[in-house]
């Protein structure tokens, strides 16, 4: 009489060689995500977040725009026709809430001092009200259309003056574009109002000193 089945089929033991094979192919997967963790925390992302810490003097950007050596790249204020807010004025302009921190903008550029800097805008309603509100001008434009693309570098010398800072008003896309010539395709898109401040150097080339971005200034301000 059976009193049990018992399985007794062996499997074949994995030769030595088999299981170095699958630890090798262990070793470099990890291997190879180890590479793309320490890349991606290598890999700046973005210019320097100059509201961070004392971000604004290790920068050595005080020293370069007293010297009249910066650009800076201003992104415009709220526009109207992307936001619930109510509106200043035309749809392709700002809201009211955008006018006022254009106002806040200004007064935080006045304190880094604007004796020695020229005012740039690219030519849009709202680009023109933010120039106004920030320093109760707007006669200053570019031309008929933004300076964007990969040549803007070469278009902004254009417009600087020796021993003088370039303060220019533009748009998200123009920024992204500029950035991506200084080594950072991957930016954080730009934020109403945020500040990146460029140094030129003497050979006409261009290093990226760091971003402010608008709820930031009072931080940055307190290293004056």
């Amino acid at each position: 009489m059976v009193i049990s089945v018992v399985d007794l089929t062996l499997t074949k033991p994995r030769s030595i060689r088999a299981v170095i094979k699958r630890l090798r192919r262990l070793w470099i997967g990890i291997a190879a995500v180890g590479l793309m963790l320490t890349g991606a925390m290598l890999w700046p992302s973005s210019p320097p977040d100059l509201g961070v810490g004392s971000r604004l003097l290790s920068s050595g950007l005080l020293a370069h725009w007293h010297s009249g050596e910066v650009i800076v790249l201003v992104r415009h204020e709220e526009r109207c026709d992307r936001s619930a807010n109510p509106c200043l004025g035309p749809p392709e302009g700002l809201t009211v809430n955008g006018s006022q921190q254009a106002v806040k903008l200004g007064k935080a550029f006045n304190s880094l001092g604007m004796e020695a800097s020229d005012i740039l805008a690219s030519p849009a309603v709202r680009t023109a009200q933010t120039v106004h509100f920030m320093f109760g001008k707007s006669e200053f434009s570019s031309g008929e259309r933004a300076i964007c693309g990969a040549a803007m570098g070469e278009e902004m010398l254009s417009h600087k003056l020796p021993g003088r800072n370039l303060v220019f008003v533009t748009h998200s896309g123009c920024i992204a574009d500029f950035e991506k010539t200084l080594g950072f395709p991957h930016a954080t898109f730009p934020e109403y109002g945020s500040a990146l401040f460029v140094q030129v150097l003497a050979n006409g080339k261009f290093k990226a000193l760091g971003i402010v971005n608008n709820q930031d200034w009072p931080a940055v301000l307190k290293q004056l």
